[in-house]
């Protein structure tokens, strides 16, 4: 299992099926951490991390994306499993 905190292996629609099915796999864990539980709230977090990512990438000395890829998508979902 690749890492879920790191999405750079994300590069097909596979991979992204693939990492998708892991978030699942982590989601039932009751320790592993999530704030955002239930749909609703990890939905409302998604949303808030999609419309905030310029200051996530400025923080982080890199360019906003033009548009999305696949690992773009991972990190979207990962970041909306604890983002408040």
């Amino acid at each position: 299992m690749e890492s879920l905190n790191d999405t750079g292996w994300v590069r097909t629609r596979a991979d992204l099926v693939s990492y998708i099915r892991q978030l699942s796999q982590e989601a039932q864990v009751p320790s592993s951490g999530w704030e955002n539980q239930s749909l609703d709230c990890y939905l409302e977090a998604l949303s808030a991390w999609t419309n905030d990512m310029d200051g996530y990438f400025g923080n982080r000395g890199e360019p906003v994306p033009d548009g999305p890829d696949w690992s773009l998508i991972a990190s979207m979902l990962r970041a909306a499993c604890f983002y408040e």
